[in-house]
C-alpha cells in the first residue's frame, strides 16, 4: 500500500510539472492569429479577442480570454460579444503545439440575430446570371469543438420591420460526438406586455448536414406563462416532438407534437415555409381542451357580476397599454397564410360543454374562410360555417349557424343573457357583423333566423297561472286551477327572429301546450337588457265554473305584455276588459234575439239604440 501511495504521488508530481512547464513553454497568444484566421476561413466570419489569453489549470486546462466578439461579413453590428470567453483544450496536442478545443464557454453573452448583425453581401460584389444559385458550403463545427456552453447570456431576436424580442438568462449547454449527433439543454425567460415565459428543454440534433439541414428531438420541453389577463396559476405544461430545417427551401416541420397546457392536450403535426409571405399547415388533435381555464373564464363568477369575472385573472394591463380601439389591420393573421385542420374530442368553452369538434379553416392573410365547425352538445348537433375579414380596421364576419337540439341554457349563459328560457334548440340563420366578441354579437351583428324550441320552458313567469288569478279577481263565476308551478311550459315553440344591432325582434312566435296556446310578438334590446314582448295567450285547460264563461275564455286570446329591464320585468293583463267585453257582447245577443222575438213592439227603436 506504501509504494502505491509513493508511486500515485510521484505520478501527480509529474503531472503536475509537466503541465507547469507546458504552461510556462506555451504561450496561448500564440494561437490568437491561428483562431482568428481559422474562423474567418472556415465560415467567413471575423472574430475578435480583446486582451491577452492566459491559462487556467483547474479543474481543466484551459484558455480565458477577455471581451470577445463574432461579427459577420459586413453586418453592423456583432452576432456575438460577450465578457468571458473559456476554451478548454485537450492536453496532449499541445505538446506540438497544436490547438485542439473540447468546449467552448461563453458568459454574459449577448447574441445578436437582427437585420443589423446578419451578413451583407458588398457592394461591389459580382452578380452572377440570372436563375444561378451558389450552394453553400456544407461545414461541420468549427475547430474541434465538441461541447458549447453560454451561461447567463442573452439572445436578441428580431425579423425585419418587427418587433425585438429578447430571450434573458440564456443557459445553453450543447455537446456533439464524431457523427456530428449532437445532444443540447437549453433554459431561458421571455418578458413581453407585462407577461413572462420561462422555457427549458433538452433534446437531440442532427447537425451533419448543417445549415442545408437540421433535424432534431425534443425529448422533454417545460414551460409556464405568467402576467396580466391570464389565470392567477398561469399557463403550464410540457411536450415532446420531432423537428426538421431545410434552409434552402426554408420550410420547416414539427412532427410528433404532443403538448399539454393545464389540463388541456395537443397532437399533431405542423408544417410550412417561412418567406416574405409564410405559409402553414397545421393539423391537431386535442383530447380535452379547456378554454375557459386557459383563459381564466369562471362561469360561476360571471353570475355575480361581470366585475367578478375579473377576480379569475391574474391583474389586467393598464389603460395606458390597452388601445381604445382595436385595428384588425394590425393582427398577425394577415402576415401569412395557413391551412388549419382540428379535432377536438371533449371542449369546454364559455361554460358550455362540446364533444366530437371539427373544425376546418383556411387563411388566406386575414380573410379566413371557416369551411367547418362543427360537433355536438347533449342529445343535438351544430355546424357554423363563416367567413372573417381581418384586413380593415374593423373585423367583418359573416356566419350560417345550423342548430339541431341544442340546449338553450347553456348557450343563453355563455352569451352573458339571462337564462330564463330552456328548451331544445334548433336553428337556421344568416347573421353577419363587426366583431368576434360577445359585446360585438350584442351591438355590432345583423341578420335572421328561423328558430324552433321543443320542450321549452320560461322561469319565473306561470302564464296560465296569471291569466287564471286575473280572472278570479275580475269574476267569481270561474276558477283556475291550483297550481303552484313558478314556470311556463310550451311543448312546442316556432317562430322567427331578426337581429339588428342589438335589438333582436321576434316574429310571428307560435307555441302550444296541454294548457295553453300562444302567440306573439315583440323585441329584445340585448345591449340594453330591456324587452317589450306581447303574447296573446289562450288557456284551454284549467277552468272550472259558468260553462259559458268557461267557454268563452277558453276560446279567448288574452294579450300578455312583459316589458321594462330584465331584472325589474313588469307586465300588463288586460283581463278586466275583456270581461267587461264579454258582458257586452253577452247583452248584445240577447238583445238581439229579443227584437227578433218582438218585431212589432214598441220598444225596438230603444233596444236597437242600446245595439249601437
Amino acid at each position: 500500500m506504501r509504494r502505491l501511495i509513493t508511486a500515485l504521488g510521484i505520478l501527480l508530481v509529474v503531472i503536475v510539472a509537466g503541465m507547469s512547464a507546458l504552461v510556462l513553454l506555451v504561450n496561448p497568444n500564440d494561437f490568437r492569429a491561428y483562431m482568428v484566421q481559422q474562423v474567418e476561413q472556415r465560415s467567413g466570419y471575423k472574430l475578435a479577442l480583446e486582451g491577452d489569453l492566459r491559462w487556467h489549470v483547474w479543474p481543466q486546462l484551459s484558455i480565458l480570454a477577455g471581451r470577445m466578439s463574432i461579427t459577420a461579413p459586413g453586418a453592423q453590428q456583432p452576432l456575438v460579444n460577450a465578457e468571458n470567453m473559456r476554451l478548454d483544450v485537450n492536453l496532449l496536442p499541445l505538446f506540438s503545439h497544436q490547438l485542439s478545443v473540447k468546449q467552448v464557454m461563453l458568459k454574459n453573452a449577448v447574441i445578436r440575430m437582427t437585420p443589423e448583425s446578419e451578413a451583407q453581401r458588398p457592394q461591389d460584389a459580382p452578380i452572377g446570371p440570372s436563375g444561378s444559385s451558389v450552394p453553400e458550403a456544407v461545414s461541420g463545427w468549427k475547430f474541434d469543438i465538441g461541447q458549447l456552453q453560454v451561461a447567463d447570456s442573452l439572445l436578441i431576436w428580431q425579423q425585419a420591420g418587427g418587433e425585438q424580442i429578447n430571450f434573458r438568462d440564456i443557459n445553453l449547454d450543447l455537446s456533439q460526438d464524431d457523427r456530428k449527433q449532437a445532444q443540447v439543454e437549453l433554459s431561458t425567460r421571455v418578458s413581453r406586455d407585462q407577461r413572462e415565459l420561462l422555457l427549458a428543454l433538452k433534446g437531440h440534433m442532427n447537425v451533419a448536414q448543417y445549415p442545408q439541414q437540421l433535424t432534431g428531438n425534443i425529448q422533454q420541453l417545460s414551460w409556464q406563462l405568467k402576467g396580466v389577463d391570464l389565470p392567477p396559476q398561469g399557463l403550464k405544461g410540457e411536450g415532446t416532438l420531432l423537428a426538421e430545417w431545410l434552409n434552402d427551401r426554408q420550410q420547416f416541420s414539427l412532427k410528433n407534437l404532443a403538448l399539454s397546457v393545464n389540463d388541456s392536450q395537443l397532437n399533431g403535426t405542423i408544417t410550412g415555409r417561412l418567406g416574405v409571405i409564410p405559409d402553414l399547415n397545421i393539423d391537431l388533435h386535442s383530447a380535452k381542451l379547456d378554454v375557459d381555464a386557459l383563459t381564466g373564464h369562471d362561469p360561476a363568477a360571471q353570475e355575480q357580476g361581470s366585475s367578478s369575472t375579473q377576480v379569475q385573472l391574474s391583474g389586467r394591463a393598464p389603460v395606458i397599454s390597452q388601445p381604445a380601439d382595436r385595428n384588425s389591420a394590425n393582427s398577425p393573421l394577415n402576415d401569412f397564410t395557413a391551412e388549419v385542420k382540428m379535432q377536438v374530442d371533449a371542449l369546454r368553452w364559455r361554460g358550455m360543454d362540446f364533444n366530437q369538434l371539427v373544425f376546418d379553416a383556411r387563411n388566406d392573410r386575414g380573410q379566413i374562410a371557416i369551411n367547418t365547425l362543427s360537433g355536438k352538445s347533449g342529445g343535438g348537433d351544430f355546424a357554423v360555417p363563416g367567413t372573417i375579414n381581418l384586413r380593415g380596421p374593423q373585423s367583418k364576419v359573416a356566419f350560417q349557424p345550423q342548430l339541431h337540439a341544442i340546449e338553450l341554457a347553456p348557450l343563453l349563459k355563455g352569451f352573458e343573457l339571462p337564462e330564463t328560457v330552456s328548451g331544445k334548440l334548433s336553428m337556421e340563420g344568416d347573421l353577419h357583423g363587426n366583431g368576434l366578441s360577445v359585446a360585438d354579437f350584442k351591438q355590432n351583428w345583423r341578420g335572421n333566423a328561423e328558430i324552433s324550441m321543443d320542450n321549452a320552458r320560461l322561469a319565473g313567469l306561470n302564464f296560465q297561472q296569471m291569466v287564471q288569478r286575473a280572472v278570479e279577481r275580475s269574476s267569481d263565476q270561474v276558477r283556475g286551477s291550483d297550481s303552484e308551478a313558478n314556470y311556463t311550459e310550451v311543448q312546442q315553440l316556432k317562430g322567427s327572429l331578426q337581429l339588428d344591432n342589438g335589438s333582436m325582434a321576434l316574429v310571428n312566435l307560435q307555441g302550444r301546450s296541454a294548457l295553453l296556446d300562444l302567440a306573439g310578438k315583440g323585441v329584445i334590446d340585448l345591449d340594453q337588457q330591456q324587452c317589450d314582448i306581447t303574447f296573446n295567450i289562450k288557456v284551454i285547460s284549467g277552468w272550472q265554473g259558468d260553462n259559458a264563461l268557461v267557454q268563452t275564455l277558453s276560446n279567448t286570446a288574452v294579450p300578455l305584455r312583459l316589458y321594462g329591464s330584465w331584472d325589474g320585468l313588469q307586465y300588463s293583463l288586460p283581463v278586466d276588459q275583456l270581461l267587461r267585453k264579454r258582458i257586452q257582447d253577452e247583452a248584445k245577443s240577447r238583445l238581439n234575439n229579443w227584437i227578433q222575438r218582438n218585431p212589432d213592439s214598441k220598444y225596438n227603436d230603444d233596444a236597437k239604440k242600446l245595439l249601437k
